[in-house]
């Protein structure tokens, strides 16, 4: 086994480890091929419709739910006028414990938003000021180039293959990463010596004229 010096980042855990190694982390990486495999297909259909038919979520959503009502309505009077059991629909009902739980859950996730985003408007947490603002400044970029559904097909395709293909070829992904990154920093020593010495030194020299 390589060296975590050999590695992209100097990592010493797996890819399966960075993921969680849990049940997500077995989907991304392909290790529940069959899950995997058809959820790439669902989405790839789903965007299909959205994006070829015209549908909206929301015409699509009231059309499918129009014709469930449809159908069960017929079939239950169906049923009753030939004396025929009525549609096998399960009892509809939500818990109370279920209901306390998602609730807890949300409001954490909210308090939790909610106190990020306080210490990002009072200027607590540069870095992280930053990053928000990189990550949504890409978003907003990216967005311009595309719409929401196709972005969001396009990222879990590349979340569901770049892993695994990465943990597939690591070896030889982190050693020309590792050689691209050491002939970055030999050009970078490069014109460290030759162009920012001298603009250091013109610098330098501006200041003692003045």
């Amino acid at each position: 086994m390589n060296s975590s010096s050999d590695r992209l980042f100097g990592r010493r855990r797996t890819i399966h480890e960075l993921l969680g190694a849990g049940f997500i982390a077995d989907i991304i990486l392909w290790r529940r091929q069959n899950l995997t495999s058809g959820l790439l297909l669902v989405t790839f259909a789903v965007w299909v419709v959205f994006e070829k038919s015209g549908y909206t979520l929301l015409s699509l959503v009231s059309s499918v739910l129009l014709l469930l009502v449809v159908i069960f309505f017929v079939w239950a009077k169906s049923a009753s006028i030939l004396n025929r059991p009525p549609p096998p629909l399960p009892e509809l009902h939500i818990s109370e414990e279920v209901m306390n739980e998602a609730a807890a859950i949300i409001r954490s996730r909210v308090n939790a938003f909610c106190s990020v985003s306080l210490d990002i408007a009072l200027g607590k947490n540069s870095d992280l000021f930053f990053k928000v603002a990189g990550a949504l400044l890409l978003l907003s970029i990216i967005g311009g180039w595309t719409d929401f559904l196709t972005l969001g097909y396009t990222s879990l395709f590349l979340v569901l293959t770049v892993p695994a293909l990465y943990e597939k070829y690591e070896n030889q992904i982190d050693r020309y990463a590792m050689i691209g990154c050491r002939s970055l920093q030999r050009l970078y020593t490069k014109l460290d010596m030759k162009c920012f010495s001298t603009i250091r030194e013109l610098v330098l020299e501006i200041k003692k004229l003045d």
